[in-house]
């Protein structure tokens, strides 16, 4: 007769060691989780404000362009040279202004919470 014991045991061993890790990592996670000081106020300004601050930064660099170039150029139709030159610089200049904007609305959003966390830590 053949002996499963000692088969099933090996593998009941090894889905119980796994387990254990899983569990061990949902312990650290959890830990993490509760030792964290910022609220879900707090995680959402940081992710709102950067976004909210890019969007109409965005929108108003496109105004201001579009105005800036009409007065100059008149009207361009993107199939000239001068209109794919124009769309170019828009594109580059557009991403350096977005980038910098990103930058200092993420700088200045973690202010803000540290601001909170000091204020209530007082």
């Amino acid at each position: 007769m053949t002996d499963y014991r000692d088969y099933g045991s090996s593998t009941a061993d090894d889905v119980v060691a796994k387990l254990e890790a899983v569990n061990a990592k949902v312990d650290e996670m959890r830990k993490n989780m509760e030792n964290d000081p910022d609220s879900m106020g707090d995680k959402i300004l940081k992710a709102a404000l950067p976004s909210i601050t890019g969007l109409v930064a965005g929108k108003l660099f496109q105004m201001v362009w579009d105005r800036g170039t009409a007065k100059r150029f008149g009207d361009v139709k993107g199939d000239s040279v001068k209109g794919l030159l124009l769309s170019v610089a828009f594109a580059g200049l557009s991403a350096a202004v977005g980038a910098a904007v990103s930058q200092l609305s993420d700088r200045s959003s973690q202010a803000i919470v540290d601001r909170r966390h000091r204020k209530a830590g007082k």
